[in-house]
Formats: structure tokens, C-alpha cells, sequence
């Protein structure tokens, strides 16, 4: 008597975490990205008639994920326009796209090279395909993996910082969020002065007054050293906004409410800066 073929299950995690990251792109230069994860496996049930256990999907292939593309510059390995120099430790790059030349070096941790001549939310999942392949049980059969943007009912910016002092992966000088903008005077939400700032901050990197060494040219050159490493990065001043203090989240909100402040003076003002998905700082200023 011939054996019934064996059913797959499949099990799928929306929102599984979100690699932010900044990308090269010919046409906008440095561009920041929040990208939200959904994963499925396909496969036979296990001992537990599971596919695997969802702590074991958060453990093995969120870490994963985290520990990869996540935090890093993501480069178009096959592009014409860019040329790198690496070795095992560190890794230098030039960029000559149409927002102007791009300069970057740092340890190599803080690059993640495509295969591709250009860089979108398919070919970082196909980059990333073949490493999560590696850590999931035998029986599971098939991954799949898709890379989102979130759904943003409003203006909305793409932002590159680094964070020098930072103990973890965000100490990487181009490293990127696709993030909202909220901002509310006298209680009530202003459309247009979150438009404004939105269009502003459109593909910009926000540097550290105390890591620019140059700004000959009309260009920025940042540097700073941190736990990882020496980073470098010199771009078009055009590209950037200077703030006077870190650029986290907190500071980020607290520029943009001074700067609202001063726009709508006697007025209550508040502002939501989001980093990224479903996380940010708040700043507020009382008339």
C-alpha cells in the first residue's frame, strides 16, 4: 500500500522587525529606508506539529536579519558609477551618481554589498535570501521573504544619520529611516507645516556640527571615530542639515519644534518625529 504524500503548512510572521538602512540611488543620492518584514515557511510539521516555533523564528531569523543588511549602506555592487576598495577589515567606496559624488569609508560591517546594479526592497530580499535559508530546521521546505514600506497617510521623509556615541549598530555614519512627521499648533494638526519639512528633509543626511571637518567646495565631509571603527563620509552640502547637537531622535524632534516655534511664535506647538516605524521622540513648546 502505497504512502499518502505528506502535507506542507505553511506559517507565516507579519512585521517579523524593519531593516533600517540607507541605500545609493543614481537619481536621489543617499536615501534613507525603513523596510517592514513579513516572512512564510513552508514546510512538514516537527515533533511539536509545528513548522517552528514562533520564539524560534524571532530568535533565528530576526537575528539574523538584524545582524546583516540592518544599519548598514546598502551599495549596487554591479552599478558602473561606483568604485570600492576593501580589504578584510575595512571597506572605501566613490559614488558619482546624478545628486553628486559620494564618498564613504569605514569598517566593513557597515556596507552590505548587492549584487545588483541597483538597489530596491527585491534585490536586498534576494541578497538576503540565501543567509536565512541557513539558519531555519530541515523540514522547513520553502522561505519566502518580502520587504514593505509602511502605509504613511501623510508627508513623510527619508533621513541618513550616525550616531557616534551609540553602543550598537547606529554608531554607522550612513545608516538611514523612512519616517512621518507630525506637527500640531495649538492642539490641532498643520498639513502644510508638515509638508514643508517633509520636502526639506527630502533624501537629506543630518550631521553633527562637531563631526563636520569640512565644508569646502560646497561639500561635507564627516568623520568621527566609535566603538566600531574610524567612518568617513563627504557628500554634496546641498544633501544636508546641520544640527547642533546628536542627531537621535529626541534631538531630531527637539530641532524641529524650535524651529516651528519660531515659525508660529505664542503658540502651543508639538511635534512627533518618528524614526523609522511606529517609534520616535516627542518635543513640545508652551507659549
Amino acid at each position: 500500500m502505497s504512502r499518502p504524500p505528506s502535507r506542507l503548512s505553511s506559517l507565516f510572521v507579519e512585521h517579523l522587525t524593519v531593516i533600517d538602512c540607507a541605500r545609493l540611488d543614481a537619481r536621489r543620492g543617499l536615501v534613507g529606508e525603513s523596510w517592514i518584514v513579513d516572512i512564510e515557511l513552508i514546510g512538514e510539521l516537527d515533533a511539536q506539529s509545528m513548522v517552528l516555533d514562533f520564539g524560534e523564528v524571532k530568535k533565528r531569523l530576526k537575528r539574523a536579519l538584524d545582524d546583516s543588511a540592518d544599519h548598514t549602506l546598502l551599495v549596487p555592487g554591479c552599478d558602473p558609477r561606483l568604485t570600492v576598495t576593501a580589504d578584510a577589515d575595512r571597506i572605501t567606496l566613490r559614488y558619482d551618481g546624478d545628486a553628486g559624488l559620494i564618498e564613504h569609508a569605514s569598517p566593513a560591517c557597515a556596507v552590505t554589498l548587492i549584487d545588483a546594479d541597483a538597489v530596491s526592497a527585491d534585490t536586498l530580499a534576494a541578497h538576503l535570501m540565501p543567509m536565512l535559508k541557513t539558519v531555519v530546521p530541515d523540514n522547513v521546505a520553502e522561505l519566502r521573504l518580502s520587504l514593505r514600506d509602511e502605509v504613511i497617510d501623510g508627508p513623510r521623509y527619508h533621513y541618513t544619520h550616525g550616531l557616534k556615541k551609540h553602543a550598537g549598530h547606529c554608531q554607522r555614519i550612513a545608516h538611514g529611516h523612512r519616517s512621518r512627521i507630525e506637527i500640531q499648533v495649538d492642539g490641532i494638526r498643520d498639513a502644510a507645516l508638515e509638508a514643508a519639512q517633509a520636502a526639506y528633509w527630502s533624501d537629506i543626511y543630518l550631521g553633527t556640527r562637531e563631526d563636520l571637518i569640512s565644508s569646502a567646495n560646497d561639500r561635507h565631509r564627516y568623520e568621527y571615530r566609535s566603538a566600531e571603527g574610524a567612518f568617513m563620509l563627504e557628500l554634496p552640502a546641498a544633501r544636508c542639515a546641520l544640527l547642533e547637537a546628536d542627531t537621535t531622535v529626541e534631538c531630531i524632534a527637539d530641532h524641529l519644534a524650535d524651529a516651528v516655534a519660531a515659525e508660529r511664535p505664542g503658540r502651543d506647538i508639538a511635534v512627533r518625529a518618528y524614526e523609522g516605524v511606529m517609534k520616535g521622540a516627542i518635543a513640545r513648546r508652551q507659549a
